[in-house]
This record gives structure tokens, C-alpha cells and sequence, in this order.
């Protein structure tokens, strides 16, 4: 195993960005039904573009199992958190030691978006709800495609303006 996953600075800055994970999805996310559109995908897009698929699957794991428990919302449903880590492994796949153009964050965030959030999290819905697949793959379908440009946007963004100062060493008060 690579020892730049067991450094002081890796586990922190992991530590912090479950964290952040969290409160973003929880706290900052707009819930309507079973639908959600939440930001705390954005720590961990960077923890994968920082660290790679590992770092960055662990860390989503971990806030899914996190979150569940510290602001739980209904049953914890061990699903969720599978579709938390391969989202973590999808971004780090597609962005890490790359640059992070708005076609790779599209790449990753449609896989994301299509594969995990449409179709395994609907999966996982029909046993929470007891719904069919086809009723709640309808309704969801709109969300995750206009979350698509949005959350490669916003990707691009935090690599540009937030990622190239810490990557730096730049960060100031």
C-alpha cells in the first residue's frame, strides 16, 4: 500500500473533508421527497482529484455512514453507502493526476449522476419505498440530468479558484 495515504497531512485533510462532506450534504442540501440536491459531493471530488479513487472512496464511504448517524433521516440503509464509495472511486478514477478540464469533470459527474444517482440509488429506493423502479426512475431522471453541468461546474470551479492555492501551499488567513 502507498504510504501517502498514512501521512499526517493526507489523514487530516481526509478528516476534514468527510467532515465537510457531511455538513454539506445534510445541512446544505436541498430536500424535496426522495429527491435531493445536495454539494457534498465537492470534498470529495477534492479528496480524488488530491489523493486518487482510495482516499476518496473511503472518505465518501465514511460521511455516508456519518451522516446516517448523526442526522439520520430515516432507516441507515447500507446501499447508500456502497453508491457513496463508488462515487469516491468514479471521481478519483476520472480525475485524479489529470488536469481537471469541464469535459473530464462532465465525464465524471455524468457517470456519477447516471450510473450511481439514477440508477443504483433508484435501485435502492424501490426497497426503502416499496415503489417500482420505472415510477421513481421517472421522477428522478430530470434532477440527475441537470445536475450533470452543475456538479462538473461546480468541480471545475473548486479545482481553479480553491485546489490551485492549496496544491500551492498558498492558503492565507
Amino acid at each position: 500500500m502507498n504510504r501517502k495515504y498514512f501521512t499526517t497531512q493526507t489523514l487530516v485533510f481526509t478528516a476534514f473533508m468527510t467532515a465537510l462532506s457531511v455538513v454539506l450534504s445534510k445541512l446544505v442540501s436541498i430536500n424535496i421527497s426522495f429527491l435531493r440536491i445536495g454539494f457534498g459531493f465537492l470534498p470529495i471530488a477534492v479528496l480524488a482529484i488530491m489523493y486518487g479513487p482510495v482516499v476518496a472512496a473511503v472518505g465518501y464511504g465514511l460521511a455516508d455512514i456519518i451522516g446516517a448517524f448523526l442526522f439520520p433521516t430515516g432507516t441507515f440503509f447500507p446501499g447508500f453507502t456502497l453508491s457513496a464509495v463508488l462515487t469516491g472511486l468514479i471521481f478519483g478514477f476520472v480525475l485524479y493526476g489529470k488536469e481537471v478540464t469541464i469535459k473530464r469533470a462532465l465525464i465524471a459527474s455524468a457517470l456519477v449522476c447516471l450510473l450511481i444517482n439514477l440508477l443504483l440509488n433508484t435501485y435502492w429506493l424501490t426497497f426503502i419505498l416499496g415503489k417500482g423502479f420505472n415510477v421513481l426512475l421517472a421522477s428522478r431522471a430530470v434532477k440527475e440530468i441537470v445536475a450533470i453541468p452543475i456538479m462538473a461546474l461546480l468541480t471545475v470551479a473548486v479545482d481553479r479558484y480553491a485546489l490551485v492555492h492549496i496544491k500551492a501551499g498558498t492558503v492565507t488567513n
